[in-house]
């Protein structure tokens, strides 16, 4: 006889657990009970926790209470093979699902993980917390195919993914947010959930009381730290105004922007600019190629990314982006400040 907040094991027949992304927030909501491992790997380490942390609210909902939660590293599990039986079967001190979170899994857990999920205890839920894991990853390839267990991809998020998130976000606590704020802010922020959460609650705070957010209000809040500069610093050297450029790059260094964050905007500009002029050059039509990037280009800027399409060649573009990667290397092993490097590159770039 089990006690009340205990259920029997058993081996359980269901699908192979290898969800698809686009399906991981709904298949989170509604996590099946009989699941008793959950991976969750990608790229997107932000995303990773943020989902590590909901899972595990849905078992416990504080994740820092001692007698419910435990939190172990993968590599000390490698070395212990009987440790994760150990932590999982644990008994609830107060009663209740327990969780088991482990940090850091690596491949060389499968062992120890296909040991525990032939007889799993039901009443804990583990939930393993890895890196970028290829197709054929050992414990990807375990979990994908047992029938208790369910690998959760975390992929950077597209501008959509994003703007969705925004939108959703605030609709939560009672704002809204026009489409071009919305789009303006997803632009910025794409690929880093950890940053459009930080950016989500600044701009929540900003607001206060008033539940209508404009492009102006994003730009005035979520553009202090840089972003609003940094586009003025690229599409300045860009579009050929060395004064505009200099200017945006004082208002950087005193927001405390570094030079090398500087140099990698202006790397990434480029390297649009230089894949928008190849599609060009095989006969794609600018307003197809500035709708296709992604993140797309931000309405107010299209004329001037247009304009910087027709007016800078191949040659020209693999050049300033070679100028660049020479410059930053320079900034990271010579004596020459790299204020002074970056300076020099900008108004070269920007008087080409």
């Amino acid at each position: 006889m089990h006690p009340p907040f205990l259920l029997p094991r058993s081996k359980l027949v269901s699908k192979l657990m290898k969800i698809q992304a686009y399906k991981v927030e709904a298949y989170i909501k509604d996590l099946p009970r009989d699941i008793a491992a959950v991976l969750i790997y990608g790229p997107d380490a932000s995303l990773m926790r943020e989902r590590a942390t909901v899972l595990g609210k849905k078992i416990v909902p504080d994740l820092n209470d001692p007698f419910n939660v435990s939190v172990v590293r993968g590599d000390v599990l490698v070395q212990d093979g009987a440790r994760l039986s150990a932590e999982a079967n644990a008994l609830s001190m107060m009663g209740g699902r327990r969780v088991v979170r482990i940090e850091d899994a690596k491949d060389a857990l499968a062992p120890a993980l296909r040991d525990y999920l032939t007889s799993p205890n039901l009443n804990t839920l583990v939930i393993l917390e890895a890196g970028e894991l290829g197709p054929r990853s050992p414990v990807r390839l375990l979990v994908e195919k047992a029938q208790n267990a369910a690998a959760l991809p975390c992929y950077a998020e597209d501008a959509r993914d994003t703007t969705n998130l925004i939108r959703s976000s605030l609709q939560e606590q009672g704002y809204s947010i026009s489409s071009d704020a919305s789009s303006w802010l997803a632009a910025q922020t794409a690929g880093d959930r950890g940053r459009v959460r930080q950016e989500i609650e600044k701009l929540v705070t900003y607001m206060r009381d008033t539940k209508q957010i404009s492009l102006d209000d994003v730009q005035a809040c979520c553009g202090a730290a840089g972003d609003r500069s940094l586009d003025d610093l690229v599409y300045s050297a860009g579009g050929g105004k060395p004064e505009e450029a200099l200017k945006s790059y004082q208002t950087l260094l005193a927001e405390g922007i570094p030079p090398i964050a500087i140099l990698r905007a202006l790397q990434g500009h480029f390297r649009r600019l230089h894949l928008a002029r190849a599609r060009m050059d095989n006969g794609e039509d600018a307003e197809t190629i500035m709708k296709t990037l992604q993140p797309p280009v931000f309405f107010k800027l299209e004329a001037s990314f247009r304009a910087q399409i027709q007016k800078r060649g191949l040659s020209s573009l693999e050049k300033i982006m070679d100028r660049l990667m020479q410059i930053e290397a320079q900034c990271k092993r010579t004596g020459t400040p790299a204020e002074t490097l970056c300076a020099q590159a900008l108004l070269a770039i920007s008087r080409s």
